[in-house]
């Protein structure tokens, strides 16, 4: 129902109503209702003093009564306040253009905190994966709510997020964490738009801080051949040569199971990948809608995979009752999902052998796309073979390989052109 604004005629001390507002200033109370006669009454109990404070400070300022209508067999109305009629003319006429945007003015009051536990449980409806809901509650709990959980939702503005951003660069917080708590508030009051509990985002109008992206250190192709060589023998040689010649992530490949590979066509499906969250390790889907791909196998890796089922079957063999069947490709001694940190305290004894100290685990996948493109494959095809949500990240994230080939490109076909 439409928000009608006080008249302006209303005199203190009475209160009018008009269309679906009472106005009145100086206290502007409605009358007592007078009782019919013969009719028997109580006898009107004294004010306290708490009471007769509120009344005379009620006698100095103006107030509004907005009706909103029925919801669930409840009349709701509004309350506004005010020490002059001006002041209140002015808040319903804000509230009758935050009805016009969309906000439904009916619906429980919350702070942004409540909101934000509302939210956090949304997105685990949602499905929204266990490692990505233990960051936002991280953020949540360290930065947002001790600065903005006592507001208001509605209230929320642009001037209040703006501080926050600044308040956390000032403190020496990383610009990319600071992104990540300003992409938070304006997710969740994204949602709480369309809920229709807020008429705008706020947080759009605040411009995030720009995150300088570090270059990173590729890996050539004489530094994978000395990685290949140091790695032969090793129990996880197979998954380190997936990881530099698929580009997997290390969750796709701990949750990689044998039945999503295709030995005869040379295919491996990403259906799932291997977490740990809330304590436990768990198999979720895949990082994005993009993540859950079909990924062609060169036959050397084949070959690696061949050979580590060989061994599998053999460990099988060897522990007997304690094998745990989970159909994992790459499990523990008795059968049992690998820990993702053991498995990195193992990768950082591996590149040691190999003298690659700096060399991270997350950059065989960045060197397979490397090679890739280097190789003359287009960045779509980089794109889906990764997994990428976007072409932009694939471009952004290797921009430093692209002007070697398009040198490589063009002198190739000033070659053809003139011998």
């Amino acid at each position: 129902m439409a928000n009608t604004p006080c008249s302006a005629a209303a005199r203190p001390g009475r209160r009018v109503r008009l269309g679906a507002a009472w106005c009145g200033g100086r206290g502007g109370r409605r009358a007592a209702r007078v009782p019919a006669a013969g009719r028997d009454r109580r006898p009107r109990r004294t004010p306290g003093r708490a009471e007769r404070a509120a009344g005379r400070a009620a006698a100095r300022s103006a107030v509004a009564l907005v009706d909103l209508g029925w919801v669930n067999g409840k009349r709701i109305r509004k309350t506004v306040y005010g020490k002059t009629e001006k002041e209140v003319l002015g808040k319903l006429a804000e509230l009758k253009d935050a009805q016009r945007k969309g906000q439904n003015l009916a619906a429980r009051p919350r702070k942004f905190a409540e909101w934000l536990d509302e939210w956090i449980e949304m997105k685990k409806r949602q499905g929204t994966r266990p490692l990505t809901l233990r960051g936002y509650r991280q953020l949540i709990h360290d930065h947002v709510k001790p600065a903005l959980g006592r507001k208001q939702l509605d209230k929320l503005t642009p001037t209040d997020v703006r501080r926050l951003v600044e308040a956390k660069a000032e403190s020496g917080l990383s610009a990319a964490t600071v992104k990540q708590v300003h992409g938070l508030i304006r997710n969740a009051l994204a949602d709480a738009e369309r809920e229709e509990l807020v008429h705008r985002n706020v947080a759009k109008l605040v411009k995030p801080p720009s995150v300088k992206r570090d270059e990173v250190r590729v890996l050539t192709i004489e530094e994978a051949k000395t990685l290949i060589n140091a790695i032969k023998g090793d129990r996880l040689e197979a998954f380190w040569i997936c990881a530099l010649t698929l580009g997997l992530r290390r969750g796709e490949l701990l949750g990689l199971r044998w039945h999503d590979i295709d030995f005869g066509n040379g295919l491996l499906t990403v259906r799932q990948s291997l977490q740990r969250a809330d304590g436990s390790l768990q198999l979720v889907d895949p990082k994005t809608s993009r993540s859950r791909r079909v990924v062609p196998v060169p036959e050397p890796t084949l070959a690696a995979l061949r050979k580590h089922k060989r061994e599998q079957a053999a460990e099988q063999l060897a522990a007997g009752e304690k094998w745990k069947t989970s159909g994992l490709v790459f499990a523990s001694t008795i059968g049992t999902p690998i820990e993702p940190g053991n498995l990195s305290t193992r990768w950082r004894k591996t590149r040691a052998k190999a003298g690659l100290d700096w060399l991270r685990l997350h950059y065989l996948r960045h060197a397979c796309a490397s090679f890739l493109i280097a190789c003359g494959a287009s960045p779509r095809t980089v794109m889906k073979t990764l997994g990428h949500s976007q072409i932009g990240l694939t471009m952004n994230t290797y921009a430093h390989v692209l002007p070697e080939v398009e040198r490589e490109a063009v002198d190739a076909v000033a070659k053809k052109l003139f011998g």
